[in-house]
This record gives structure tokens, sequence and C-alpha cells, in this order.
């Protein structure tokens, strides 16, 4: 959602465009890989894994070796988009209430778009499936999307990566193809629209592989598997594997187009991987704070522009790519904009080898209210703070007095091997007060408070409200979901009940006035009054005799659809 009164300045700015001004703003393309880690490419010494386009890239460009993401998918694409800590954007982490970032959140699409640029996605949002949450609210002009956190998870179940069911700008299609190849075709398809227009572009690709499930063609798993590796990881690397050929085909596009050398690329994986594999030797994967989960690659092309062949061992990170990417197109940034990630123009252009000394800051755990220190990392360009490590999924941890906390020197320890909490006492006391500061700083912000759904027909016809995804959980039982009601009527109110196929009563519970409606075996859906309004609706089907049924899985049992009839 825009905040016009913040805008209108770049609108101004580029009501008018010369076409030298035109050509001379490179176009963008941002590539986000889903559990693809620091391992999984041939430039980082994995020999097993057939990368080559990806290489190419790194030998053409410039890779950054410490650039960091969150340990999870949701956090990472907030700071992404926002240049911003998750926490302060509403995100909280992936799922169950946690991965719903607010509207009035302002976005990289926004300001590229109110500066010109076409905007388009083509892949994974994971920031929220209802207005005023979706990638169309958020500045994306054209969109090609799966919804919640991946194909095959609620609410778009069931669902396939081959001939998948998908959205395209807000309308249910069904795509011919496998999933990654569609994505990028779509892509493709999109900037051979905008260069007939000579409009300039901002691409994101943010791909649902290699995430789990790990469904793949047995041509490109199979040779993997035949060289010794499980079948697990040979899946992992036949998407990967597709991927980087899906790389090749955008950059011998661009090449075709004569749009490389005014185009820049960027690739980066969101967090750590999955399953145990080859990560060159850092410690953890996805969800750990250890490098191995907060780690990934990154590479950036501009050929004139960046060096080609050149790395960079200067922290960085995903808060980092929004504030860049403004100065590398000229985009104005708004004055009352607050950011937490730097410029990085001058070390991508290696006018600058070394950037101001800071410290990074990563957390994430389950559970919509962060508690401090748990599963968290301070990352300094020599030291770093781990706190209560592993803990991710630990929504009922127990705190001590003291918190559980380690020390490294990841200039010569990146594999985390030497604790040095007790020959370093004073670097962990700084770097904890630094922490501790943060922790403040962002919770000021929005008080860790997810995004609310608001429900209008004028915006969202009907508004689906997935239960695992978008729906408030505490301590691990769901409670409904925050929404606001923008207009009081008549609503239909349509519950998924799956397997729960006998009579029963649908209760609405809105704002803690509690209504129910009888339904027959074949029934499915009822309708109420519901007034306008800000609070928790909770809706539920009961069986007649039993107990309520809280379900906790990801399916799409108990999901709603909510559409206004009078």
């Amino acid at each position: 959602m825009l905040i016009l009164g913040m805008l209108l300045s770049l609108t101004n700015a580029y009501s008018v465009w010369g076409a030298g001004e035109e050509s001379e703003r490179p176009n963008v393309i941002l590539i986000l890989t889903d559990d693809q880690g620091y391992g999984d490419v041939g430039f980082h010494g994995n020999k097993q894994l057939k990368t080559p386009n990806l290489d190419r890239m790194a030998k053409d460009g410039i890779e950054l070796t410490r650039f960091y993401c969150s340990p999870v998918c949701a956090p990472t694409r907030a700071s992404l988009m926002t240049g911003r800590y998750f926490y302060r954007t509403g995100v909280v982490h992936t799922s169950r209430g946690g991965a719903k970032m607010q509207g009035n959140e302002i976005t990289l699409a926004e300001l590229l778009k109110q500066a010109g640029y076409k905007t388009g996605i083509f892949g994974k949002w994971h920031l929220g499936d209802n207005y005023p949450m979706r990638p169309e609210d958020q500045g994306f002009e054209e969109t090609l999307i799966h919804k919640g956190g991946g194909i095959g998870q609620s609410p778009d179940q069931p669902n396939s990566y081959f001939d998948s069911r998908l959205w395209k700008n807000g309308k249910r299609i069904q795509a011919d193809g496998y999933c990654t190849d569609v994505f990028f075709q779509a892509a493709i398809e999109f900037m051979e629209q905008q260069k007939q227009e000579q409009q300039p572009f901002f691409v994101y690709l943010p791909t649902n592989a290699p995430h789990t499930p790990l469904e793949i063609d047995r041509s490109y798993w199979e040779p993997y598997q035949k060289m010794g590796l499980n079948e697990t990881t040979a899946r992992v690397y036949g998407m990967v594997q597709n991927l980087d050929e899906n790389v090749g085909k955008l950059m011998v596009w661009l090449k075709k187009q004569d749009l490389l050398n005014n185009t820049i690329v960027i690739f980066l994986g969101d967090n750590g991987p999955q399953q145990k594999r080859f990560t060159d030797g850092l410690r953890g994967r996805k969800s750990w704070v250890y490098e191995g989960g907060i780690r990934v690659p990154f590479v950036a092309q501009w050929p004139g522009h960046f060096q080609g062949g050149s790395k960079s061992d200067q922290i960085a990170a995903h808060i980092d790519l929004l504030p860049t990417l403004l100065s590398l197109t000229k985009t104005p940034r708004p004055a009352s904009l607050a950011l937490d990630g730097i410029d990085l123009t001058a070390l991508l252009s290696k006018k600058k080898t070394k950037l101001p000394e800071r410290s990074l800051f990563f957390q994430v755990h389950r559970g919509l209210r962060p508690q401090r220190y748990q599963n968290t990392a301070v990352v300094t360009q020599r030291y770093k703070l781990v706190g209560y490590p592993g803990t991710f999924g630990d929504e009922n941890l127990m705190q001590q007095a003291e918190p559980v906390l380690e020390l490294y020197d990841v200039s010569i320890d990146p594999g985390e091997a030497t604790n040095l909490m007790q020959s370093k006492p004073e670097t962990a006391v700084a770097l904890r007060q630094q922490y501790e500061d943060w922790f403040t700083e962002v919770q000021k912000t929005r008080n860790f408070t997810p995004g609310t759904i608001i429900v209008d027909k004028e915006k969202e016809d009907p508004s689906v409200l997935c239960r695992y995804q978008d729906g408030s959980y505490f301590q691990g039982v769901s409670q409904g979901w925050m929404v606001q009601i923008k207009n009081a009527g008549l609503y239909q109110v349509q519950i998924h009940r799956n397997a729960m196929q006998k009579p029963g009563k649908l209760f609405v519970n809105w704002r803690g006035q509690q209504t129910h409606e009888y339904l027959q075996a074949n029934e499915v859906s009822a309708e109420f009054e519901l007034s306008a309004g800000t609070g928790m609706l909770d809706i539920w089907f009961q069986v007649d005799g039993e107990d309520r049924v809280y379900p906790a899985n990801n399916s799409t049992l108990g999901d709603v659809t909510l559409k206004q009839i009078k």
C-alpha cells in the first residue's frame, strides 16, 4: 500500500522522461532462490553440483563472500523488499500468523514503480496473501505467484511443481510445465513487452526451488544419485541444476536483446540449506543462526560498472539491497523513509574496498512474541555473538537468568569451532549491549505486530483466510484471524471441513460476540451479519456431540472464504 505523502515527490520527479534519461537508468533483475545455501553452487567448491551459468555469472560479476540473510524465508523477503529489519515490518516468522507484512511498509517495488519502472514478480512472495499485503498491493504491476510458503502448502492444496496452480494478476491459472521454467519464461515475456515499450523494468524472480517438496524430473536427479549422493541431495541438486539452466537462458536472452550492459542482475539465496549437505565447511543450516544458516551465495553483475571476477569479504546483508538499488537506479529515497541497510554501490563498483564498521543482527523463532536472545546472532567484520543457537522451533523456551551465549572469531574460524566466551569477555559484553539496544529499538517500531487482513470487497472479493499460514496462533493453538471488516453487512462464510462431514455447527466469534448456524452433512457455508471494525475473527466448525478440533498442521482444514453479499 502506498503512502502517498511520502511518494508524491517521486511521481513529480519522473513525470516527464527524456529518451536519453530513460536509457541511462539500468533495468534490475533480482533472483532469489529458496533454501539454496552457501555450498549449493559450483563456485563455492562444490565438485558434484553443476552450476556453469551461475559460475560464469560469478566470474563476470562481483561476489560478496560474506553476504547474510535471515535463517528462514519470510523474514529475509521482508528485509529484502524494505531495507529494514523484518521485526520492524510486521513479519515475525514464516507461518501461523507470523508472515504478514504490514501494508503500509514501503517496498522496493513501490519506489521503483513511482520512479517510472515497470515492476513484476514471478515466484514466491510469502509476505501475506490478503489485501493490503499482496504483491499487487505493494508495488508490483505484473504478478505470477504461488500463495503461502511454498507450492503444495496451504492454502493452495493440492498442488505440484509440475503444471502448478498459480495466481496471475490475482486470478488463478493452471500453468503448463515445471514451476521454475514457468517463472523464468513469464519474466522474459514481461521484459520483452517492456523493451518494446522502451520502459525500464524491475523483475523480482524469487523461485520456489529448491524448497521442499523436492519435485524435479528424474533426468535431473538420477545422475546425481548415480554419483553416490542420497536421493534427497540428488533431488536438491537436480532442482538447482534446472534453476542454473534458466539463469543461462535468461543471460542469453539479455545478450540477444542487447540489454546485458544496461541490466543489473543479482543472484542470492534466502537462507541456508534445509537438509544436511555440503556447506563449504560452514556450521548449521536453515533456521540456525550459525554461518551455514545465514550466510548465502551472492553475485551481482553489471558489465562496465561492476568489476568482473572480483570478490569482497566485507559483511553485507539483505537490508542493504534496497538502498543500493535506489542508488544504482538514481531513484530518490523519501526523506521520511527510515532504513537499516546501507548503500553498497561503492563496494560493488570497487570505488571502495572497505565499508564502515558496523554490526548486523539476526533473530527468528516460532511464536508471535519474540524473546530476547532466542536463536539470535550479532555479526561484525571479525566477531560473532550467538544466542541460544538451535532454538528456532521452541515456542516455550525456558530462558536462564544469564542467556546461553557463544562467541566466535569468524574472520579466522568460519566453521565456528572455537567458542571465545571465556577468552574474550569484553568483546562478548560489547556485542551483548549492541544486541540489547537493537532489540529494544526494533520492538519500538511496531511492537512485533503482524499485518492486519482488511476484508473489503472493493479490494479483494472474496477474502480467503488460511488458518495455518495467516491465522494467529498461541502455544500452537489457532485463535482466529486479526482482521479489519471494512463494511458492515451480511457475509457468506464458507469453511473447509475436509473429513469432518457429520452435521454440526458453524461458529463465528467476532470481537467477542459468538453466533452459530447449523450445517447438514453436505453443507459448508452459512450467512452471518458482521459489524465493521478491527479485531480477532474466529470461525470454526464443530461436529455435534464432539469437542472443537484445533487444526495445527499445514493443511486447508479450517480455511475460510468470506464474501460480503449485502
